[in-house]
């Protein structure tokens, strides 16, 4: 009797620690696919397509004075031209439909899309697209060209790569970018609203713009046997 629950016991154990290896294992495997430890700051250089399945462009303004109120647009596409020799000659460019704009609210959707604000059927395109990218201190900038409601102004992104993924069966690889600015919308001609008894401003002057930015590169045909 003592000896069977010795072996019971031993057995737990065992099976435990293969377990636990096993786990590690798994864990490993994880790890190198998905290239923790810092080595996903490099990737490879090529075009990058936005993958609008796993990215967001939005924004968020100021309400009365009190909360900010967030938003997006949903229809947009862009591309990341990365040198990953020298980052500084990298390029990025992207549009969005203003007709897509989505702050969660019907009719506050309706009003943005009319003349008081993108008016979409006159301006149905918000652009970007880069001149200049360049390193300051520890950080990454990104100046371009933003034209919105017919009105084209000098931006610029402080940006971070977050990493890259490796190309795999299934597809070439990935790039994530996230990037936060904040403009005026009435140097856009972006004017609607007024201030409130109190002084405070029923829309916020500044805008608030933030990217998350995941893309692809695509697979790269397999080359010929010679």
């Amino acid at each position: 009797m003592k000896r069977a629950s010795f072996l019971a016991v031993f057995a737990f154990f065992a099976l435990f620690i293969l377990a636990d290896s096993g786990a590690e294992a798994v864990n490993k495997s994880l790890s190198e696919r998905f290239m923790f430890g810092g080595a996903a700051q490099t990737g490879e250089s090529g075009a990058y397509d936005f993958d609008k399945a796993h990215s967001f462009i939005g924004f968020e303004i100021k309400h009365m004075g009190l909360i900010e109120v967030p938003g997006f647009f949903r229809d947009f596409s862009g591309m990341v031209n990365y040198d990953a020799k020298d980052t500084a000659k990298s390029t990025v460019e992207f549009t969005a439909k203003a007709t897509s704009i989505d702050t969660g609210v019907g009719g506050r959707d309706t009003h943005l899309r009319s003349a008081d604000f993108f008016e979409v059927e006159k301006y149905p395109d918000v652009t970007f697209k880069s001149t200049k990218v360049e390193k300051t201190g520890n950080n990454w900038i990104v100046t371009g060209n933003l034209t919105i409601k017919g009105v084209t102004k000098p931006v610029s992104f402080p940006f971070n790569v977050a990493g890259f993924l490796p190309a795999d069966q299934r597809g070439g690889g990935k790039m994530g970018v996230t990037a936060e600015t904040t403009l005026n919308r009435r140097d856009y001609g972006v004017n609607y609203g007024a201030n409130l008894p109190n002084g405070a401003a029923v829309l916020s002057d500044q805008v608030k713009i933030n990217l998350q930015i995941e893309a692809n590169k695509a697979k790269e045909a397999p080359k010929a046997v010679e």
